[in-house]
């Protein structure tokens, strides 16, 4: 598709336009940013180096903390940068790059809560069938396709967006670029964009979703008829972290962009995005290694091998 922009750049509004709260902001983002880094690194690292976490529940998880990082990192960096050196523009190729991979990523983490979902209600309610099911190959696969799907809906997105014209330099209402703020500043006929948006934006945020809901419509189910004493708390122990992250996750993401326009407004927009790009990512590790027994004595092991390593 052939690039008819007649602009180089776009201005990115950002989240405050007072110096004052910036250069608040820039501190309180920046060490975000970095225990968000820090914390879904150590996650990767426990679960690689951990033989008893080498199973595809953590197989998934070492995954999302790795699209977390992305996500984070595809959005806040020249967020940071702007605010840093008071130069609040973006180029327009590195804004059609920055729409690709928040896309992406976003995209994965919807793909990898409902796969985690799927792996729970199998662990749960067909535990015979569990090896079979969730066997290496079968996890290789479903990693895979939800790479291939998210790319395919994210290049979608990006070439549709480049084939349009922008013929004035633009504000975008956000702190990244993201596809409806965008749009808002093109001059072309935006139908076929916005068409997509509601089907694929739609297909890739309701079907993981409601994959979600009745894996755990049958997990409930499921534990509601386990009379074994403790039994029922141990198996749901496994999915409350899960749960937690899901509800933060679509909580925010729904927020921002199913709510009826006559409630959202551009503030809540950026305050949703704000919570599933940086908020959520960072609060995923802490969630994981406190709930989660099996990761709280992956990284216990980790962090005490290193001090001896270290000594």
């Amino acid at each position: 598709m052939e690039n008819q922009s007649s602009i180089s750049e776009f201005f990115l509004r950002g989240i405050s336009k007072s110096p004052e709260q910036q250069q608040l902001l820039f501190g309180i983002f920046l060490c975000m940013y970095l225990v968000t880094l820090t914390g879904n690194v150590l996650i990767i690292l426990a679960i690689v180096s951990d033989p008893h976490l080498h199973t595809p529940m953590y197989f998934f998880l070492a995954n999302l903390s790795f699209v977390d990082m992305g996500l984070t990192s595809s959005t806040v960096t020249k967020m940071l940068v702007n605010i840093q050196t008071r130069h609040c523009t973006i180029s327009y190729t590195g804004c059609l790059s920055q729409m690709y991979f928040f896309l992406m990523f976003g995209d994965l983490d919807s793909f990898f809560l409902a796969v985690m979902a799927y792996d729970r209600y199998v662990a749960i309610c067909r535990p015979l069938y569990y090896s079979t099911v969730m066997s290496p190959q079968v996890c290789a696969l479903m990693l895979a396709l939800c790479w291939v799907l998210t790319n395919t809906v994210a290049l979608t997105h990006t070439l549709l967006m480049a084939r349009l014209s922008f013929c004035v330099v633009g504000e975008i209402a956000h702190f990244f670029c993201d596809i409806l703020p965008v749009l808002k500043l093109s001059c072309s006929d935006t139908h076929m964009n916005e068409l997509m948006v509601f089907a694929l934006g739609g297909t890739v945020l309701i079907v993981p979703f409601l994959c979600i809901v009745i894996s755990y419509v049958h997990i409930i189910c499921a534990l509601l008829r386990v009379r074994a004493p403790g039994g029922r708390g141990k198996a749901f122990s496994t999915c409350s972290s899960h749960l937690c992250v899901v509800c933060m996750f679509y909580g925010t993401l729904f927020s921002a962009y199913l709510c009826p326009p006559s409630v959202a407004s551009e503030e809540k927009d950026i305050a949703a995005a704000a919570t599933y790009t940086i908020a959520t990512p960072m609060l995923n590790p802490f969630i994981y290694s406190l709930r989660n027994k099996d990761m709280k004595g992956g990284l216990k092991r980790l962090l005490s091998h290193r001090r001896i390593f270290s000594s």
